[in-house]
């Protein structure tokens, strides 16, 4: 009994994202975030760093080193690094256990396809899963919430993430209607990098766009300024990028809770010249910027809510819109949803972590939640736009 007991605490979900991968393993909890980077030296193929350690190198690698990130929108771009991403996870999860082979529930986005699906678990598969089983992201974001997704009433998800935004409305332990959307936390930092380089004629990186929207990016004039306990893991500090708030001096460590930022100075190089240059950016800015992607988030929203039948959709207006997911935390997000909707939304009280924690349940009660679990593609309501 007790060896059965050990070989069970070995299953584990994975949270397989465009931007983090987080693993929770049965009983012991979130045990693993680190970024889905992959740094490859292009020679001979090997795999040099992964997670932390290879986004420390993103946009600073030399000729022969590139760092890949093998998903993209949601799915597996590269299927080998992919494989080796996961196979490097598992076995730090597992340690010196290297004959176990546990059962893994992964995550996957709710308008996948045949093929994508069959590219994951076969990627987990190889990678070390005795047993291969997949969750709806929608679902998972809202058991992770904690949602009640097995009654029958309607509960309503959004979950933004690095590659993709997915949208669901669930009851009794399904997706009644869903729509997933190639619009979240990536298209942001590629709009915010497009205005700076449209605008001012200066080229940015990625992690200076990102740093730039987790600062002082927003989605409505009015959102309140939410301080989120972040992991070095998922988000590091960007050297090129100086947040200035309004009324902040130096000694006074407790103002920068209480006023929202009001502009940054960030580095890059100029494409006239090609030399490096300082640009002060404000906050009014960067909203500009991501007003296309938020759009898209808000539209995607409303066609769902569209398609929702009369029953499930009073109980939403009961109940709110629920936000998970990194993107939750763009700073008046709610508030413009909200307003636009005129439905109440929520933010998730743990948003960065929520499908970790919904993906870990469906670990720690396989039996009850099975039926929640391997995804089939859906309707074409359901497939990615």
């Amino acid at each position: 009994m007790a060896q059965n007991k050990s070989f069970n605490g070995r299953d584990m979900g994975i949270d397989l994202g465009t931007a983090n991968t987080l693993v929770y393993v049965r009983g012991r909890g979130i045990v693993l975030n680190e970024p889905s980077v992959v740094a490859v030296n292009t020679v001979d193929g090997s795999v040099l760093s992964v997670g932390s350690a290879a986004k420390e190198t993103m946009g600073r690698t030399p000729a022969n080193i590139v760092a890949v990130r093998p998903l993209r929108d949601g799915v597996i771009a590269d299927f080998e690094i992919a494989e080796r991403m996961l196979r490097y996870f598992i076995k730090k999860v597992m340690g010196s256990r290297r004959l176990a082979r546990p059962r893994v529930v992964v995550c996957v986005p709710s308008g996948i396809t045949g093929v994508e699906r069959r590219a994951v678990m076969e990627a987990a598969t190889q990678a070390g899963a005795r047993q291969v089983h997949l969750v709806e992201e929608p679902i998972a974001a809202a058991i992770g919430a904690g949602l009640p997704v097995s009654e029958p009433t309607g509960c309503m998800v959004v979950d933004i993430g690095g590659g993709t935004t997915e949208v669901a409305v669930v009851s009794l332990g399904g997706i009644v209607t869903a729509r997933s959307v190639r619009t979240a936390g990536d298209a942001m930092d590629v709009a915010i990098s497009s205005y700076v380089k449209k605008q001012y004629a200066l080229a940015i990186g990625e992690r200076s766009a990102e740093e730039i929207k987790v600062s002082i990016g927003s989605a409505s004039p009015t959102g309140p300024l939410s301080v989120p306990r972040v992991s070095e893991s998922v988000r590091r500090p960007e050297r090129n990028v100086e947040v200035f708030i309004p009324g902040q001096s130096e000694d006074n460590e407790d103002t920068q809770a209480l006023l929202p930022p009001d502009r940054c100075t960030i580095r890059g190089r100029d494409q006239a010249t090609g030399l490096p240059r300082v640009l002060e950016l404000t906050s009014d800015e960067v909203r500009h910027a991501l007003a296309e992607p938020v759009d898209s988030i808000v539209a995607a929203v409303r066609a769902t809510l569209d398609e929702t039948p009369p029953e499930l959709a009073g109980d939403i207006m009961d109940r709110g819109i629920v936000l998970t997911g990194g993107g939750a935390l763009l700073r008046g997000l709610d508030v413009r949803l909200g307003r636009e909707l005129n439905i109440p939304v929520l933010v998730a009280d743990d948003p960065l972590d929520c499908v970790a924690i919904g993906t870990g349940r469906c670990v720690e009660d396989f039996a009850s939640l099975r039926t929640a679990m391997d995804a089939r593609p859906r309707r074409p309501d359901a497939v990615r736009v």
